[in-house]
C-alpha cells in the first residue's frame, strides 16, 4: 500500500495493517495517509487539499 500524498510505500504490521491512517473527504471516499505526511500536514483541510 502507498501513501496517497507522497507516494511512498507504507510499512505493515504482522497482520498486514497499514502503519497510517485513513482520512474521508466529504464523499466518504477513503484516502491513505502516512505518519510523515500527517506530521507535516496538521489538519484535515490541509492533507485533503494535498490530495
Amino acid at each position: 500500500m502507498k501513501c496517497e500524498i507522497c507516494k511512498n510505500k507504507l510499512d505493515e504490521t504482522f497482520l498486514n495493517k497499514p502503519i497510517g491512517t485513513y482520512v474521508k473527504d466529504e464523499k466518504g471516499k477513503r484516502h491513505l495517509v502516512c505518519s510523515n505526511c500527517q506530521k507535516e500536514l496538521n489538519s484535515k483541510e490541509k492533507i485533503l487539499k494535498a490530495l
